[in-house]
């Protein structure tokens, strides 16, 4: 894929994201160096890299986590390298987690609920009062919630406490709460991470739905090689905190820089294998901390 295809909307409402210069520090340590890079619209755009790249930094400076000490990185008119994750999250901007952070005891429609808090309008008082401007808005805002789990295939599952669902339908959970935020810019971290090969094919599906049928642009980090250049229109690869390449899947797969970064110098391997086991492999976790 390289742009989103003819059966495919984009909101018309929906800016492109410019990285520009973007460099993170922790004390001595340089994490990002000068990354650069643009989310097109609508795309689905991928940021992959070996651990310790950075990919999960620069993960944190679009969502907010982490402040960048020089460049900036611009959704439309905001300036989302300077603004809180709540704040981030009111111009449309929502992240799904890599580690499940949903409330087990509640069921999924509750969780589900959670995210339009932000868009609640009626107020605490009307709704302990149970109002009836607070009342006709819970309802909207469940049928919302009704229509989102339908659409990535937790309909039936509602009223289930999410701690007995399995571990892929908790991913969806995470994804769909995401979603129901109402974001003009979805951050995947790490959607298929744990899940075994059925449930990954499920979970591609759906981000390939969302981004069709929601017409909204997708950024995601990924371990998944065979996953992220089946489903990306555009891939960035960081390497020691550098952008090594940006382009589309297959580019990246013939880039010497990206084989050497994922298998050693390429001096002694064809290059034509070396693609091809890059695009398969680098499946292992990312080791937790920072930089990352």
């Amino acid at each position: 894929m390289s742009a989103p295809g003819p059966d495919t909307d984009v909101r018309s409402d929906i800016p492109p994201v410019l990285v520009e210069n973007v460099s993170v520090r922790f004390g001595a340590i340089k994490a990002l160096s000068e990354v650069s890079f643009t989310v097109e619209p609508g795309t689905i755009h991928a940021i992959i890299g070996p651990n310790g790249a950075g990919k999960s930094t620069m993960f944190n400076v679009l969502s907010g986590v982490y402040r960048a000490a020089e460049g900036q990185v611009r959704f439309g008119e905001h300036r989302l390298d300077q603004m809180r994750p709540y704040k981030i999250a009111g111009v449309g901007v929502a992240r799904a987690f890599q580690n499940i952070a949903l409330s087990a005891g509640q069921t999924v429609a509750e969780n589900l609920m959670l995210g339009r808090h932000h868009l609640t309008r009626a107020g605490f008082i009307a709704a302990g009062l149970r109002l009836p401007r607070a009342t006709k808005e819970g309802k909207l805002h469940g049928a919302r919630v009704a229509e989102i789990a339908e659409f990535l295939e937790l309909g039936d599952k509602l009223h289930t406490p999410v701690g007995v669902l399995s571990y892929g339908d908790q991913k969806r959970v995470e994804v769909a709460r995401a979603l129901c935020t109402e974001p003009r810019l979805l951050l995947l971290d790490e959607p298929v991470a744990g899940m075994n090969a059925e449930e990954t094919h499920r979970m591609a599906e759906a981000i390939l739905e969302i981004r069709a049928g929601l017409g909204i642009s997708v950024v995601l980090v990924e371990h998944d090689m065979g996953m992220v250049m089946s489903l990306a229109d555009r891939v960035t690869v960081l390497d020691f905190g550098r952008r090594i390449a940006d382009g589309t899947p297959a580019e990246v797969q013939r880039d010497p820089e990206v084989i050497r970064a994922y298998l050693g110098s390429g001096d002694e391997i064809d290059p034509s294998e070396a693609a091809e086991a890059a695009a398969a492999g680098a499946s292992s976790s990312e080791t937790p901390g920072m930089p990352s």
